[in-house]
């Protein structure tokens, strides 16, 4: 078992999204991402079978895919998909995410 505890304050850069690996192993890779109001995670998606699962911790944005903006998500929100379909997400104010990769990429 282990625990490992993403700082209350969070790292934000203003040039780019900041991450920082929270855990990894061979079975699950845990990341926090930070991005500032105006910054994105560009869409992108895996060629590989897994899940991903993003939790939302602070702020709001929205949740991009292949077409552009899908929802708008805000703290508390639990997005899960495959890791094949194409997801990105846009900071309206900054935000700090958890994100979980089953199986590690």
């Amino acid at each position: 078992m282990h625990k490992n505890r993403i700082p209350k304050s969070r790292s934000f850069n203003p040039d780019r999204m900041h991450v920082q690996l929270v855990h990894e192993s061979e079975h699950v890779k845990v990341m926090n991402f930070n991005l500032k109001a105006g910054q994105e995670m560009p869409v992108h998606s895996h060629n590989l079978d897994g899940e991903l699962v993003m939790v939302v911790l602070s702020g709001e944005g929205q949740l991009l895919g292949k077409n552009g903006a899908l929802d708008s998500i805000a703290a508390g929100d639990v997005i899960i998909c495959e890791i094949r379909v194409p997801h990105g997400v846009k900071a309206k104010k900054d935000m700090s995410l958890v994100v979980t990769i089953a199986p590690p990429i």
